[in-house]
């Protein structure tokens, strides 16, 4: 089973004037996406319920992960959920991305918007953490959100900036994208996400990201950044 809806399906109908005021409300609603259509009912199945099968295999999978991730491994996941920026992918960009303004740009919109997707959806699903399912499971913190487990913000965000960035650099999507599953599986070895808040993740990032960089409204944006990389 998937735990997000078809990508088609979100970037179909997606173009909406933006909010207004959207950063004044707890969950601000997306700028640029629709609200309708990036709703948490529609752009995400729900989780496994509490107790079920999938939930114990959710579990026991991560358990495993866990055991068998060495401490450098470890390391590198805590590493991982303190640093939630497009510089992450400079190494698999091949550059620094702080040198190209209008792609640094495009790529933070990308995440705001996805971003203000993900906190709704956390609001309305109210998933506890893989560490309040299992108070032996380690975990890299996130104490104070023990219930916003589903879907993964942090996998969002990767996916959604991978996905961006390998549209302005074809030839770096092979590495951008290992990128960004490695450092999504951090937030299972962190022991703060299930496999499932993972997947729900990247399903509707992919989709956020398609319909952002085909919205006329920001053909100019796009454009900009396209510049800054006359060789692709």
């Amino acid at each position: 089973m998937r735990f997000f809806r078809s990508v088609a399906a979100l970037a179909a109908a997606c173009m909406v004037v933006p909010a207004a005021h959207a950063a004044d409300h707890a969950d601000p609603a997306p700028r640029w996406l629709s609200a309708t259509t990036f709703a948490p009912d529609h752009a995400f199945a729900p989780p496994p319920a509490p107790g079920s099968l999938e939930e114990k295999l959710d579990l026991d999978r991560l358990r495993a992960l866990i055991a068998a991730s060495s401490p450098a491994r470890i390391t590198q996941a805590d590493w991982d959920g303190e640093h939630k920026e497009p510089a992450i992918f400079d190494k698999a960009l091949g550059r620094d991305i702080a040198t190209l303004p209008h792609t640094l740009a495009l790529a933070n919109l990308v995440q705001d918007e996805v971003e203000r997707v993900v906190a709704a959806a956390k609001h309305h699903f109210h998933r506890a953490r893989p560490f309040m399912v299992d108070p032996a499971l380690p975990h890299c913190g996130k104490g104070e959100q023990a219930l916003k487990a589903y879907p993964s913000g942090h996998s969002a965000f990767a996916w959604s900036v991978a996905w961006t960035l390998a549209q302005l650099a074809p030839d770096r999507a092979a590495a951008l994208m290992a990128k960004a599953q490695d450092y999504t599986l951090s937030r299972e070895i962190c022991g703060v996400h299930f496999a499932t808040d993972v997947e729900a993740a990247h399903g509707m990032a992919t989709a956020a990201a398609q319909a952002l960089l085909s919205d006329p409204r920001l053909a100019p944006m796009v454009a900009a950044a396209r510049a800054e990389w006359p060789a692709h």
